[in-house]
């Protein structure tokens, strides 16, 4: 053998050593007790993470010490990349799976050496696939927050509709709409007084990305798809000059609602925000998250409204509801991935979990969470939309939203067809891609 062979052969040699050096640490650590002091930037409120620590350590013999730092979603990408210009940045992030994406390339991807791909599958929602990549996991799951309908009672009953929905018989969108005819009131002038829901504007609709992504989602496209190589492409536009096919569909369908010349007419820019027309009594559906439970009900305690599954596409065997998934991610830049681990296991045990979910009111992430129920009325309406939550990997979610409320707006306006805006959309996020 050469010098040149024997030198590129002792190489490989220490890099194969390194990585299984690395894959062992990570499983030989995470069983120690005692383990270091950890910093975690995330959006979870600093109050409530702080409490829970507290709570979980109470019934451990080595207590964990994490360093919790509260960010918002508007700067953490710039501070994030700030913090590790300077070598200060944090060992853990806990952020949504639609800020994985820009960050991806500063984690630590924990390999299935470590972590089983099959376990992984067997022990989350549908939605932390997300997380997996050909060579590992960006993130371990640690809680979610599903879209639901919030349904003002007294407007259902009096208009003689019984039911919003249930788990196991959600209304279709089609069946909403159709409600329109005796929940939608018209002053002599056509103003809306009263109305159905809220769809086919962006300024002022909550939540107005997440519920046409979940339309998306529901009519079949991903939004966004990694490939094989693990780079990530934008699936809007897939077959949007085929006919109004998936997206183009879903746009076609949220747009209709603000057309004053439809049957199904019952929005437009001119109302209030629609938490607040909501709020008001006037709006009969809010298309909210489970976490905005005890805010509605703080600010309206006289609001006679329940919660409902999100209603679904038409003749749909597959039900999908979007949740906003957080998870716990190791810092490329942290000098001890194996403590980082151990202590995201200890943060994502059972026991923690229950912790967790008994502090914030939302639904678990576990398929066996999931599977013993709730006999609690909203928190049952919670756990069925934790199981088909879907999401998508997203460059950017402002330049998306933005991307998607011009897309509304061209088609509104009528500067644009349905397909030409979806083509716009879908371009503007692949650039996004390729710009982060």
């Amino acid at each position: 053998m050469s010098k040149f062979q024997l030198i590129i052969t002792a190489v490989f040699v220490i890099f194969i050593v390194i990585g299984v050096a690395t894959f062992a640490l990570f499983k030989k650590t995470s069983t120690q007790a005692a383990l270091p002091t950890i910093t975690v930037w995330g959006l979870a409120p600093e109050q409530t993470f702080d409490e829970f620590v507290t709570n979980l350590n109470s019934t451990r013999a080595q207590p964990l010490t994490v360093k919790y730092v509260q960010e918002t979603e508007a700067t953490f990408n710039q501070d994030f990349v700030k913090a590790l210009a300077v070598g200060q940045g944090p060992d853990v992030v806990l952020i949504p799976a639609d800020m994985i994406l820009p960050n991806e390339n500063k984690l630590t991807i924990i390999p299935y050496t470590t972590f089983p791909q099959r376990t992984f599958a067997d022990t989350y929602v549908q939605e932390a696939n997300l997380y997996l990549r050909s060579d590992g996991i960006t993130a371990i799951p640690f809680y979610i927050d599903p879209l639901v309908m919030y349904w003002n009672r007294d407007l259902f009953t009096n208009a003689g509709i019984a039911s919003a929905g249930t788990v196991n018989h959600p209304l279709t969108w089609n069946t909403l709409a159709g409600y329109g005819a005796q929940l939608t009131q018209k002053d002599v002038n056509s103003n809306i007084r009263k109305t159905v829901m809220a769809l086919g504007q962006f300024s002022n609709i909550d939540n107005a990305r997440e519920i046409l992504g979940t339309l998306f989602l529901q009519a079949g496209n991903p939004v966004t798809e990694r490939t094989s190589n693990d780079s990530v492409i934008s699936t809007l536009g897939n077959g949007v000059y085929q006919g109004l096919t998936s997206s183009a569909a879903a746009v076609s369908f949220f747009t209709g609602f603000t057309d004053p010349t439809s049957q199904y007419y019952s929005w437009n820019s001119s109302l209030p925000d629609s938490e607040s027309y909501f709020l008001s009594g006037n709006l009969a559906t809010y298309f909210g998250f489970a976490s905005e439970l005890s805010d509605i009900r703080n600010k309206n305690p006289n609001l006679n409204f329940d919660v409902a599954p999100l209603p679904q596409a038409p003749n749909e065997q597959n039900r999908i509801t979007y949740g906003r998934l957080y998870g716990f991610s190791i810092v490329k830049q942290s000098p001890n991935a194996s403590t980082d681990y151990a202590v995201i296991s200890a943060l994502t045990s059972a026991s923690a979990l229950a912790e967790w979910q008994t502090l914030t009111y939302l639904p678990p992430v576990t398929r066996s969470a999931i599977g013993a129920g709730s006999t609690d009325a909203d928190m049952a309406i919670f756990y069925d939309g934790a199981l088909i939550s879907r999401g998508w990997l997203d460059p950017d979610p402002f330049s998306t939203q933005n991307a998607w409320a011009n897309m509304i707006q061209s088609v509104v306006s009528g500067s644009d067809t349905v397909n030409d805006a979806v083509k716009t959309a879908d371009n503007a996020v692949d650039l996004e891609i390729k710009n982060m």
